[in-house]
């Protein structure tokens, strides 16, 4: 079957195709798309928060220290909340729950199945004690991730259609998705040829129109102390709430709504808890990227965000509603013991 969309004699979209293949063998080893496109969007989002650090006035390529913990933490929490969510698939009898050497444990996630917001969760936990570690803001670091995760999130969601999983439901629109009648997870009972909503492009294309919206909102100033990350958890936690109300693969319904969709819920909620709580405690500019009492060790390093007064880094004279005189920082959050805010 051809890559290439279908269209009618008229030259209008039919369908879209899946792909006829899932992976590629190299001699004994077996590549799947799916994980390409994981990776691939963690190279993009590497690359993508490490200008934006930069750019801010931290040292170069810090964010691969904070990722060398946040990924493998990330990866660990998406599969714990993959089964956590999906218990049926992993025990109880006839399953192998704990043999990593026959299929179907817990532990082969080269099967797939993976759940963004444990990776959210166990990435976070990651972050922060690289941010702990390397001495820059949490907030700052989340800050300038956010645009770079949601673009991960969109060149992700392609392994999906390659795998030809988590479609939504029947659809007759012209941009209905092929799925082979004798894919495994082909709901019973309907004609081939049915076409389903391509679920993975409606997020490919939400997720991206959030980095757009992402890059633009990050230019005004208000947007530090984490509220940009913030705004992440709105936009992409909302659109999730949709797709994932429209899709049909198995999952553990909790009140009638699907696991993911009230972990979008509390998504949403957080963000929201995250805009009103950071906007009281801090209510001027961060004053740097780093924590008090650190800061780069490159310390003959120019900082570049200081020859750009568009980068973020507050050297103006702080507004006198705002900042108390004598103080030495434009926010007026409190000091923990430990000098961290």
């Amino acid at each position: 079957m051809s890559l290439a969309l279908h269209s009618t004699v008229n030259g209008v979209l039919a369908s879209i195709p899946s792909p006829p293949v899932a992976y590629l063998d190299l001699g004994p080893i077996r590549i799947h798309f799916y994980a390409l496109c994981i990776i691939a969007g963690i190279i993009a989002a590497v690359f993508l928060t490490n200008h934006r650090l930069t750019k801010r006035g931290a040292e170069p390529w810090v964010v691969i220290d904070i990722s060398i913990l946040a990924v493998p933490l990330a990866i660990i929490g998406a599969r714990i909340f993959h089964v956590l969510t999906h218990p049926s698939d992993y025990f109880g009898e006839g399953h192998n729950t704990w043999n990593p050497f026959e299929p179907g444990s817990v532990w082969a996630i080269w099967e797939g199945g993976i759940a963004i917001f444990g990776a959210l969760i166990g990435g976070a936990v990651g972050a922060y004690l690289g941010c702990r570690w390397t001495g820059i803001r949490f907030w700052t670091f989340a800050d300038a991730l956010a645009p770079g995760l949601l673009l991960a999130q969109a060149m992700g969601r392609f392994g999906n259609w390659f795998n030809k999983e988590l479609y939504g439901l029947p659809t007759d629109l012209p941009w209905g998705l092929e799925i082979p009648a004798d894919n495994p997870a082909f709901p019973p009972g309907l004609a081939e040829g049915t076409l389903f909503h391509p679920t993975f492009l409606y997020e490919v294309l939400w997720n991206g129109l959030g980095v757009v919206l992402l890059l633009w909102l990050s230019r005004k100033l208000f947007f530090q102390w984490g509220r940009l990350f913030a705004i992440y958890l709105i936009w992409y936690s909302a659109g999730r709430i949709v797709w994932e109300s429209i899709r049909i693969d198995p999952s553990e319904i909790i009140l009638g709504l699907r696991t993911n969709v009230w972990a979008a819920i509390v998504g949403v909620i957080v963000g929201l808890v995250i805009l009103i709580v950071q906007r009281r405690r801090h209510p001027g500019l961060e004053p740097s990227p780093y924590m008090p009492g650190r800061g780069r060790k490159d310390v003959d390093a120019d900082v570049q965000s200081q020859d750009n007064p568009s980068d973020f880094v507050d050297v103006s004279e702080p507004p006198s509603e705002e900042v108390t005189a004598g103080a030495t920082a434009t926010s007026t959050a409190p000091t923990d013991a430990d000098g961290t805010r």
